[in-house]
């Protein structure tokens, strides 16, 4: 029986990750070995099965996805469908307009430009094909976000350097993305000598 907590941490990184992840990247992060997360996801998936719950594991040779439970898929392709042809939210929007000018970019980096979780807005600017996601160069266990080719054809450019203003617009998302982090790094620093006064006292 494998542990309880490398089950739940490989559940994490399943859920975060959205795409298939091989077994030996998923040792390779939690410090174990490929054939014990092997096991652990089998059982994991074995889980969900006798629960009869709303998650399932798609394993294909070396590597597994979270995926919804196939019994559900109706429901779920009402719901993507629904999202795909609504209105892009003011978030949705926000966050297109930072992938668009400062893409490549790490949902980390959105984030922290944004202020607030982008995860389930990546979600759904990827189902509509607006944006892509790969590996990043610089870190291969993280992606990276840009505008998809078929966004920028609606946008009727052949690359965002064609966009109006564009080196402009970058940098002022950039000054903004600069300004935040060190925004954290202030708050950061007056937390630290709020506690030494606190310890004066």
């Amino acid at each position: 029986m494998s542990d309880k907590k490398l089950k739940s941490q490989i559940e994490s990184l399943l859920f975060i990750s959205g795409k298939p992840v091989k077994y030996k990247k998923l040792a390779d992060v939690l410090e174990s070995k490929a054939k014990e997360v092997k096991e652990a996801v089998n059982e994991i998936n074995d889980e969900y099965k006798e629960t009869g719950r709303g998650f399932g594991i798609a394993i294909k040779r070396d590597s597994a996805q979270l995926v919804s439970a196939s019994e559900n898929a109706g429901f779920v392709q009402k719901l993507v469908t629904r999202e795909l042809q609504g209105e892009l939210s003011k978030a949705a929007l926000e966050t297109l307009t930072i992938i668009l000018y400062r893409g490549p970019i790490t949902r980390a980096e959105a984030e922290m430009i944004r202020g607030v979780n982008c995860i389930y807005i990546l979600r759904n600017l990827l189902l509509r094909g607006l944006i892509n996601k790969k590996d990043s160069k610089k870190d291969a266990r993280v992606s990276e976000y840009e505008v998809s080719f078929d966004f920028l054809k609606h946008l009727g450019v052949s690359k965002v350097q064609d966009l109006p203003n564009y080196e402009d617009l970058k940098e002022k998302i950039e000054v903004v993305g600069k300004e935040t982090s060190d925004d954290e790094e202030k708050t950061g620093d007056e937390e630290v000598l709020a506690e030494d006064e606190e310890k004066s006292e």
